[in-house]
């Protein structure tokens, strides 16, 4: 087994990802709410979040866009080219779908 398999295998919970990037964790559950289409950590067979190294460089990618770049998530959206997605339906609106 090579040492790119072995990180590959990595996998770190939330507490963890949090302490290394300086993320809150209650932003990292919105984060993963917000940009589902993105960040999707792996959960354990209790519902425990394991991020892979690569979803542990997106929190840092949506880190900097937010906290440094300043973008909004409709901007952040934007740029890693998820789209806005769907508007909220109106009152007299029906949900898309």
């Amino acid at each position: 087994m090579t040492i790119t398999n072995v990180w590959n295998k990595v996998n770190l919970n939330i507490d963890q990802v949090s302490q290394l990037t300086g993320v809150k964790k209650t932003t990292l559950r919105y984060w993963e709410k917000e940009f589902s289409d993105y960040l999707k950590p792996e959960r354990t067979d209790t519902q425990r979040r394991q991020y892979s190294l690569e979803e542990v460089e997106k929190v840092s990618v949506l880190k900097k866009l937010i906290e440094e770049e300043k973008y909004k998530s409709a901007g952040v959206r934007l740029k890693l080219g998820l789209g806005l997605g769907a508007p909220p339906a109106g009152p007299n609106q029906e949900p898309p779908g």
